[in-house]
C-alpha cells in the first residue's frame, strides 16, 4: 500500500495540530490515502486524556516567562513535551486496513524503532508490555508514542529523542512517570547526530514494518486538492 510523507520541519503544534484534524477528515471520507507527518516543534507541553496537571513542576509564571504553551489533546497517554533535536510522527492512517486492532498497531510503532536502533546502532531497545507504553531502553524512555481514532482513522503518533534538549524534561513528569528517566540518541551515544538522516532512517523503517511504499507529497496539495 502506499502512505502520503510529507516533511514539515519545525512547525509550532497549534499548526501541526489543525493539520491533522483536516487530513482526518479527508482519511475519514476517503479522499486521501493513509498519511505520515514528519517534523518538530517549538518547545510545547501537551496533555493526553489521562493527563494530570500535577505532573507539570513549573508554575505557570515560570512556563509563561519561557514561552511555553500547553495544549490539553484527544490522544490517550499522560504529559509529553515536544520541542527541537525530538522527531515528532503523526500518523492518520484507516485501521480498517490494519484489523481495527488498535493495541497491535501501537506494538508495531514500537517495533519500528526497536528495529531502527537496534540494526542501525546496535541498541538495544524495547517496548513495555506492563502500563507504560513506549520504546525504553534500559530504564529510559527513548519514543513516546500517543493515538487517538475517530472513525478508526488515527491522529497523533509518536515522538523519538534525537538530539533532543534533556533538561527541558525536568519542566514535567514525562508520561506522568516519577520512577523511570527519559533518555535521546545523542545521550546514548555521546555525539549530535545528523538529524536530515534520522528523518530517512525513521521512514525507511516505518514502511519496512508497515509494509507500505511512500509517495513524498506536499501538504496543501494534498489538503487542498482534495477538498
Amino acid at each position: 500500500m502506499l502512505i502520503n510523507f510529507v516533511h514539515l520541519g519545525l512547525i509550532d503544534y497549534k499548526d501541526a495540530l489543525e493539520i491533522q484534524e483536516k487530513l482526518q477528515l479527508l482519511r475519514q471520507q476517503c479522499k486521501i490515502e493513509d498519511v505520515l507527518l514528519l517534523l518538530e516543534h517549538p518547545p510545547v507541553l501537551t496533555l493526553g486524556t489521562g493527563s494530570k496537571h500535577s505532573n507539570i513542576l513549573l508554575s505557570k509564571m515560570e512556563l509563561e516567562a519561557k514561552g511555553i504553551k500547553i495544549f490539553e489533546t484527544n490522544r490517550g497517554g499522560d504529559i509529553t513535551y515536544h520541542g527541537p533535536g525530538q522527531i515528532v510522527g503523526y500518523l492518520i492512517m484507516d485501521l480498517n486496513n490494519y484489523g481495527k486492532d488498535l493495541n497491535n498497531f501501537v506494538c508495531k510503532i514500537c517495533e519500528v524503532f526497536t528495529e531502527l536502533l537496534k540494526e542501525e546502532y546496535n541498541i538495544d531497545a524495547k517496548r513495555d508490555r506492563g502500563k507504560y507504553t513506549g520504546v525504553w531502553v534500559g530504564n529510559e524512555k527513548i519514543t513516546a508514542i500517543g493515538i487517538s481514532v475517530k472513525h478508526w482513522v488515527t491522529m497523533h503518533g509518536f515522538a523519538f529523542n534525537v538530539n533532543t534538549q534533556m533538561e527541558h524534561f525536568k519542566w514535567i513528569n514525562p508520561c506522568g512517570i516519577k520512577d523511570k528517566g527519559v533518555t535521546s540518541l545523542q545521550k546514548i551515544l555521546g555525539t549530535c547526530q545528523d538529524f536530515d538522516i534520522l528523518n530517512e532512517k525513521v521512514l525507511k523503517y516505518f514502511c519496512k514494518v508497515f509494509d507500505l511504499e511512500p509517495l513524498n507529497t506536499d501538504i496543501n496539495s494534498l489538503i487542498y486538492g482534495n477538498i
